[in-house]
């Protein structure tokens, strides 16, 4: 053994340390090293009796040389501060990852890398312990730093396996709820960085960094039938109302608390029943550090926050929802990470997950970085969080953030600041074939399971198939419709004739995507208010133009999505350290918008014309958009089997009385929603038993109706 080689260990820069720790052979007899900078003595354990280890050197190397070889594992007491305890010598054990799996990981397609990295409970050789694998190609020493070795990077060090980049350690004695970080010594400069766990499945509650040996789930899901339901489920053609909720100010407790996830299980979940909605949608609830950052500023890619619970409470609320029948949708943030030092900025010391150069690898408007997607660990890193989602927590689908950001290099920045692609365009070829690659992979190995992408340029087939030259998306975020919408909506109702077309310019892209349409949390944050204070007028008007809003959602072709608070009519725009002003909905007007969304949600699920056909332009057709001196719009929405209803709108405070509109059929048409209801605390205006549709040609239909519209709102006819 060459000194240099024990000078390497004895200065934690070895990056083979089982080449010196560990059993070995001294001309032709067993020779034991054992390096415990903190020991006083080490003792080697054996059937037939002890033998001291003898301190070769005052930085804690201890060797022991005899005539018959110990038996693995080999056990030792060492004694520390005066006390005495037993450990197994962690160098006398073998590699444990295959060449396999280290080679799919260089690969990016160690789709379940989160069961290879990371930290494991594993028993080898019959002792208890954990193993650890990490990446970190830039590392000249990698260890394992912890209380149970008093976070001394010398104590645990690292095995490199060969030139993958991956080092690993199983530890003896460690178990689950052990804190952990890595250690790890820059091969270049030198420089020591202490790190938490890329791969690590749990955290210790914040402002602590440190990951958290998992201990298996246990869980017992309940929700067979509805993952059986849900791979064959027809979902272009069924109703999708989405609940958009950040999980730690939905409710929270008198004392600021905030709600489990079991607590949530317990009140969200029949809430959202309820309300008529078919899905909830969380806020990223993969951990993060900053409770600002609503939980887009992700450091855990595997990890639940613990900042509403255990592992397991999780899955008992997804579970929840799903015996309920409702799916569960994630936030979920593959586009940037940030710049926390202990995370995964320059994790070894290198640019190791994000590009070297500022105008490919950090974003300007976030201080964020952008993960290289062309490398294919950082990809398969990636695939593997999506694939980890899916299959331990059962979440129905994933909703992308900041999709733009990830397909354009030239994304908010100045001529200058960005490098084009090898073809001299502005395209992120490795984003876009990252989100393919996610896409194809997701329905493959979870039928049913959708992704949504939060995308708000006129990139192509954001929601067509690879196969066709799409990103793959199930479905797209209408931003566009959702800024004209809300630009219309917020208009003090004399000037909205002149602007009639920001609610008609919709329907001539509406089909090229499968649409979304999202009043989500963006838009009720930042001084932007919330839903009902963008409303003009009075509060009657306020009020009656939200509901009037919310009524032209759910009867335009796309699904529905809401964020909390908008259902009750919210009156502050949404802050994340306090709950929703819950009691507002035992005032008068916020009962009625509630009880509004309420019905809404229902009639949309149960009627094939509000949902059969969001995305085919079969389901839809203008009776009128023309009438923009009255701000008046109606048009149709129709079912797979050509069935029709009628859905018409006042965007003025003046009732329309004795208008005339045409209609598809002959014979009685009932009002079966108006928003103006006094149930929904309206006027009350609106059409009684019933119109009876006269012979009377009008806008191209062969039979009229001669309706009376309400003042701001919208109402439905169906055929009697």
């Amino acid at each position: 053994m060459h000194i240099s080689s024990i000078e390497r260990l004895l200065t934690a820069r070895h990056h083979d340390p089982f080449a010196v720790l560990g059993l070995h052979s001294d001309h032709g007899k067993p020779l034991l090293r054992v390096l415990r900078p903190h020991a006083e003595s080490v003792t080697l354990l054996m059937p037939g009796g002890e033998a001291a280890l003898t301190l070769v050197d005052e930085r804690g190397l201890f060797e022991w040389c005899g005539e018959h070889t110990p038996e693995r594992p080999v056990r030792l007491r060492v004694r520390e501060d005066g006390t005495d305890f037993e450990v197994v010598d962690p160098y006398c054990f073998l590699p444990f990852l295959s060449e396999q799996e280290i080679y799919l990981f260089n690969e990016g397609r160690l789709l379940e890398a989160y069961n290879t990295l990371g930290a494991h409970p594993a028993v080898h050789d019959g002792i208890e312990g954990v193993r650890f694998s990490v990446w970190a190609p830039s590392a000249e020493r990698v260890s394992v730093v912890g209380s149970f070795n008093r976070w001394d990077g010398r104590v645990h060090m690292m095995r490199a396996r060969g030139s993958s980049g991956v080092w690993e350690l199983f530890i003896p004695g460690l178990k689950p709820g052990d804190m952990y970080k890595y250690e790890i010594r820059n091969a270049n400069t030198g420089a020591i960085l202490v790190k938490t766990d890329p791969y690590g499945q749990r955290f210790e509650k914040r402002p602590g960094t440190a990951a958290v040996v998992s201990e298996p789930s246990s869980y017992a899901w309940g929700d067979g039938d509805w993952l059986h339901a849900r791979a064959k489920i027809d979902w272009l053609h069924t109703p999708m109302n989405i609940y958009e909720v950040h999980a730690g100010s939905w409710r929270r407790h008198p004392d600021g608390r905030v709600y489990s996830y079991r607590e949530l299980a317990d009140t969200l979940v029949p809430y959202a029943k309820d309300m008529g909605f078919t899905h909830i949608e969380f806020l990223p609830v993969t951990e993060h550090p900053l409770d600002e950052s609503w939980g887009y500023q992700t450091t855990g890619y595997f990890a639940a926050t613990s900042r509403f619970g255990s592992q397991d409470d999780l899955k008992y609320l997804i579970d929840s929802c799903h015996r309920a029948g409702i799916g569960v949708i994630l936030d979920w943030v593959p586009g940037h990470f940030p710049m926390d030092s202990w995370a995964l900025a320059r994790f070894d010391g290198s640019a190791l997950y994000e590009h070297e150069d500022p105008r490919l690898g950090v974003h300007q408007d976030w201080g964020t970085h952008i993960f290289n997607y062309g490398r294919n660990e950082v990809k398969g890193f990636l695939l593997a969080s999506a694939d980890y989602w899916l299959r331990e927590y059962h979440f129905d689908g994933l909703r992308v953030d900041a999709v733009a950001s990830m397909l354009y290099l030239d994304y908010s920045r100045k001529d200058g600041e960005w490098l084009p692609n090898k073809y001299g365009g502005r395209e992120n070829l490795e984003a876009i074939a990252f989100l393919r690659e996610m896409n194809a992979m997701i329905p493959e190995r979870f039928p049913g399971a959708l992704t949504f992408a939060e995308e708000s340029t006129a990139w192509p087939m954001v929601s067509r198939p690879t196969y066709v030259g799409g990103l793959g998306f199930s479905m797209k975020w209408n931003m566009g419709w959702m800024n004209d919408t809300l630009a219309y909506a917020s208009l003090d109702p004399v000037y909205r004739r002149f602007h009639q077309n920001n609610l008609t310019f919709g329907q001539l892209y509406a089909y090229s995507e499968n649409f979304v349409l999202p009043f989500s949390h963006d838009e009720v944050v930042h001084g932007k208010g919330s839903l009902l204070t963008k409303m003009p007028g009075d509060a009657w008007r306020k009020f009656a133009n939200l509901r009037l809003l919310l009524t032209y959602q759910f009867c335009t072709p796309g699904k529905k999505l809401n964020f909390m608070g908008n259902e009750f009519g919210q009156g502050r725009e949404w802050n994340q350290g306090w709950e929703l002003d819950w009691s507002l909905v035992e005032t008068h007007w916020h009962v009625g918008v509630q009880r509004c969304v309420r019905d809404l949600g229902r009639l949309y699920r149960v009627l094939p014309q509000l949902h059969e056909l969001d995305f085919d332009h079969e389901g839809f057709a203008w009776i009128d958009c023309h009438d923009a001196d009255q701000s008046v719009l109606s048009f149709l929405r129709r079912d797979r089997n050509g069935r029709a209803v009628v859905c018409a709108f006042n965007f003025t405070p003046v009732p329309r009385t004795g208008y005339r509109i045409g209609c598809p059929a002959s014979g009685l048409w009932r009002e079966i929603f108006n928003s103006d209801s006094e149930w929904y605390a309206g006027s009350n205006t609106g059409n009684g038993a019933g119109l009876l549709a006269e012979e009377q040609p009008w806008m191209g239909f062969a039979h009229s109706l001669v309706v009376t519209l309400p003042p701001l709102s919208g109402v439905i006819l169906a055929a009697d």
